[in-house]
């Protein structure tokens, strides 16, 4: 709301100790994945997401499965 935002405090106005707990994701959060763009079939994308939230994650674990398989 407006009063929110009149009663904000600017980042670096906040204790340092309080700015580190809050900066960045940490060391333990760093990505393990890599962004790409990859094109998929209509019927996959759909199976995926009519599994729900994390569908995504689905599709990784999936693809992991199957460089498993290939790769004894």
């Amino acid at each position: 709301t407006a009063q929110d935002f009149q009663n904000a405090v600017h980042f670096s106005a906040l204790p340092e100790s309080l700015q580190a707990t809050l900066k960045g994701r940490g060391a333990n959060k760093t990505p393990t994945k890599e962004r790409i763009s990859i094109r998929l079939s209509p019927e996959v994308v759909d199976y995926f997401r009519k599994t729900g939230n994390g569908w995504q994650t689905r599709i990784n674990g999936a693809l992991q499965e199957w460089v498993s398989s290939k790769c004894l």
